[in-house]
C-alpha cells in the first residue's frame, strides 16, 4: 500500500459524508470509494476503521439504523467548527473565481467548487447575499469557455490517483493527425492553460533528462489505467518553473528568445496584454510607415523589439499572425522561416483570388 494512501482514502471518506445528506452505509461508502479512487478492491473492515480513525482525530461522525441498515453522517459539531463569515467583497471575488474555472467543468475539480458555493449561499446572512447581488452587477466574466471534461471525468480521477500515489499509467494518447498509441507515463501534475487541461508527465522510455517531461493534452487522452508500477519523482523537477518558461504549452526543459519587430500600435496592445511576464519590449528607430495614429507622442515614431520566451514556433505563429504587417521576427531563424512560409501560402491562396 503506498504511504499515503490510506490519507488519500480517508479524505475521500470525509467528502463523500459531506455530500451525503442522509448518510450512507459501510457498503455504499467502499462502492463510491473504489470507483471514485479507481480501486481495484476494498474491503468493508477497511472503511469501517477509517471511520474509526476520523472518530479519533475529532470528527463528529455519527451513526443511526435505518431501514437499508446502518448510516454514517457528519454531525452538527462538524459543520459548525468550520464555519466561517463572508463578506459582499469576498463573495464577489469568489463569484468571479467561479466563473474563471469554467474549463474545469465536468470534473470533480468543479464538483467541488458548485458544493462549496452552494453551502456559502446557504450559510451567509441575507442582508449580506443582497448587498453581494447588487454589487456583482458592477462585473462580468465573458470569454469563458464553453467546453467540458465531463467526458474525461474517469481518466482525471485515474490520472490524479497516479500524481498523488507516484504510480505509472497506462494511456492510450492520439496526437492531432496520428493514430492513437499506447504509452506509459509518470504524472507530476495537472495545469489548466487556456480553457484546456494538460497533464504535466515524464516519458519513461525517454532517457535525456532535459526532454522527459512533457505536458500531454487530456483532451487527446482514449483510456487511462493505474499500474501497479511505482516511480520516484524527480526532486530537481521544479513545475512552476516548467510551466512558465515559455509563452505557451508546448514542452522542454528550456525556451528560446524570439525578438520581433513591432510597430508603436502593436507594442501597445503587447504593453497593454503581456505574452509572458519575462518579455522585455524595447524602443528601436522605427523602420517607417504610418500606423502611429492614437499612440503616445514619445511613442508615436519609434518600434520596439520585443524579446519573449517561447519552446516552438507554433506557439508563437497565432500571436505573431495577428498583429499583421506590423509585426516581423527576426530570430531565431528556424521561427521567423516559420512564419514566413505561413505568410507564403497565404499569399499563394488569397493571391489566386
Amino acid at each position: 500500500m503506498a504511504r499515503n494512501e490510506q490519507l488519500i482514502r480517508q479524505h475521500k471518506l470525509l467528502q463523500l459524508l459531506e455530500d451525503s445528506r442522509f448518510g450512507r452505509t459501510i457498503d455504499e461508502l467502499k462502492y463510491d470509494l473504489v470507483a471514485d479512487l479507481g480501486l481495484t478492491t476494498l474491503h468493508g473492515r477497511t472503511v469501517r476503521r477509517d471511520i474509526e480513525a476520523l472518530q479519533a482525530a475529532g470528527y463528529d461522525i455519527q451513526n443511526e439504523m435505518v431501514e437499508r441498515g446502518k448510516v454514517y453522517r457528519l454531525g452538527r459539531n462538524h459543520t459548525a467548527v468550520h464555519e466561517i463569515a463572508f463578506s459582499a467583497t469576498e463573495l464577489i471575488a469568489l463569484a468571479i473565481g467561479r466563473e474563471l474555472l469554467t474549463p474545469l467543468m465536468g470534473t470533480q475539480y468543479w464538483q467541488g467548487i458548485e458544493t462549496f458555493w452552494n453551502k456559502v449561499q446557504e450559510a451567509i446572512p441575507e442582508g449580506v447575499y443582497e448587498h453581494y447581488q447588487r454589487y456583482r452587477k458592477v462585473l462580468y466574466v465573458s470569454g469563458t469557455p464553453s467546453k467540458t471534461y465531463a467526458a474525461h471525468a474517469g481518466m482525471l480521477k485515474t490520472i490524479t490517483r497516479c500524481i498523488l500515489e507516484h504510480r505509472v499509467a497506462e494511456i492510450e494518447y492520439q496526437s492531432v493527425g496520428r493514430p492513437a498509441t499506447q504509452r506509459q507515463i509518470e504524472p507530476y501534475a495537472l495545469a489548466v492553460h487556456q480553457s484546456s487541461i494538460y497533464v504535466v508527465a515524464a516519458a519513461p522510455e525517454v532517457t535525456d533528462a532535459s526532454e522527459r517531461l512533457r505536458n500531454w493534452k487530456l483532451d487527446r487522452f482514449k483510456h487511462a489505467r493505474v499500474t501497479d508500477e511505482y516511480f520516484k519523482p524527480d526532486p530537481n523537477v521544479d513545475l512552476s518553473k516548467f510551466l512558465s518558461k515559455s509563452i505557451g504549452i508546448f514542452s522542454g526543459e528550456t525556451s528560446t528568445p524570439v525578438q520581433i519587430r513591432l510597430g508603436p500600435r502593436s507594442a501597445s496592445y503587447v504593453k497593454e496584454d503581456p505574452w509572458h511576464p519575462d518579455q522585455i519590449l524595447e524602443p528601436v528607430e522605427s523602420s517607417g510607415g504610418d500606423d502611429s495614429a492614437e499612440i503616445d507622442d514619445e511613442d508615436a515614431h519609434t518600434d520596439f523589439i520585443l524579446t519573449v520566451p517561447a519552446s516552438h514556433p507554433r506557439e508563437l505563429l497565432p500571436k505573431v499572425l495577428a498583429l499583421g504587417a506590423d509585426a516581423e521576427v527576426l530570430s531565431p531563424v528556424e521561427y521567423r522561416d516559420a512564419v514566413a512560409s505561413v505568410v507564403k501560402t497565404l499569399g499563394q491562396r488569397y493571391g489566386d483570388q
